[in-house]
């Protein structure tokens, strides 16, 4: 919020209004005012109020960070993308800050036998699922080559 405050001529200049309007409107209580000494005095914020504009939201906490990464997966057959996409997608529904979601796609190439997985989001959550799938695909578990036993 600022702190510029305004004198009732200013903020008839600004508005395109009389003086006697801006007076009337802050007798009538449609704009709120301070009385300093004979003078009225506007901020900003109580301006912004009857002109309808939104003050400016103040910051709030650290600022907002947002990652994209792509990750590509060569070698993988439909049936081990599907795997792989199932995991991936119940790794973001699970755990998570549902104020601020993982986005994924997931796309795969039959021809090249490429998979390509899209994530937006949170640094610390997409941190989370890049391990995942590096502990997925280089685990040697054979997930993706559907090796996978009932224990």
């Amino acid at each position: 919020m600022s702190n510029d405050m305004y004198s009732v001529e200013q903020v008839a200049e600004l508005l395109g209004l009389h003086v006697r309007t801006v007076r009337g409107y802050i007798r009538a209580g449609r704009l709120r005012a301070a009385r300093i000494g004979k003078q009225y005095r506007i901020s900003r914020a109580d301006l912004d109020a009857l002109t309808g504009r939104p003050a400016p939201a103040p910051p709030t906490g650290a600022p907002a960070l947002e990652v994209s990464s792509i990750v590509q997966v060569d070698g993988v057959d439909r049936a081990a993308a599907d795997r792989l996409a199932t995991l991936v997608l119940a790794g973001v529904n699970t755990g998570h800050d549902p104020t601020r979601p993982l986005r994924v796609q997931t796309v795969h190439d039959e021809e090249r036998h490429r998979m390509k997985i899209i994530v937006l989001g949170d640094a610390a959550a997409t941190a989370e699922l890049l391990r995942l799938l590096d502990a997925v695909l280089q685990g040697g578990n054979g997930l993706l080559a559907g090796e996978v036993r009932d224990a």
